[in-house]
């Protein structure tokens, strides 16, 4: 089950999940800053995976292929918003 509230403690802003996609190797920490939480401007490096998602705040972003646990990877800073 994967949480739809997700909050960034370190930029404090919501994070964006997108089905069937996942960032270019290209996306750097700028790019998400300048962009985020802009669709329009996001999808120049969205690439169509089906079955990935896409996550991203405004300071970190994961494509995710397969069932991860996100509490493992330490740079994270992504907690459940509340329902």
């Amino acid at each position: 089950r994967t949480c739809d509230q997700l909050r960034c403690t370190a930029c404090d802003f919501r994070v964006s999940l997108f089905n069937d996609y996942i960032w270019d190797q290209s996306c750097d920490y700028l790019f998400f800053r300048n962009n985020m939480p802009e669709l329009s401007k996001l999808r120049a490096k969205m690439i169509k995976k089906k079955g990935a998602r896409a996550y991203a705040c405004q300071c970190s972003w994961r494509s995710i292929v397969e069932l991860t646990d996100l509490q493992t990877d330490q740079q994270l800073r992504w907690v459940c918003g509340k329902h």
